[in-house]
């Protein structure tokens, strides 16, 4: 785990801008369990979740005509149990960090993984987001 210190402006950059900071797999399952379209963010120190993975999280939510009903997040490398709850309803996918899962009506409809993130160019990654909004939400 890292000292809260160094992960709390880290979780505020999600906080600040709408998203539900889950800390519990209770929280997790109750979230995406919900009617509706939730997304949910695995967050995480690394660079690609600076560069990439929240500011195209943010960016995607402000201009997207459709938006999800929720938005959630949970930290990696933090709240362990809550993380492994939020990957199991992310399976078949292996766990990765960052990565922004879409579901609806419970279901995981549209998954970012890592590789998609720090590979990619912001703007793509703000497209494939809209694109599932659009289609899902």
């Amino acid at each position: 785990m890292y000292p809260e210190y160094m992960v709390a402006p880290i979780r505020e950059d999600l906080t600040s801008a709408g998203f539900e900071q889950l800390m519990t797999p209770e929280e997790v399952e109750q979230a995406v369990k919900t009617n509706g379209t939730v997304l949910l963010a695995v967050n995480s120190v690394c660079g690609c979740a600076a560069s990439k993975a929240r500011p195209a999280l943010k960016m995607a939510v402000a201009a997207a005509d459709k938006k999800p009903s929720k938005l959630v997040t949970v930290f990696a490398g933090m709240e362990q149990d809550a993380v492994a709850k939020a990957r199991e309803h992310m399976l078949p996918y292996p766990p990765s960090s960052p990565s922004i899962a879409l579901f609806k009506d419970g279901e995981l409809v549209h998954m970012i993984e890592r590789y998609h993130i720090e590979g990619n160019e912001l703007h793509r990654i703000v497209d494939n987001l809209k694109g599932a909004f659009e289609a899902y939400c």
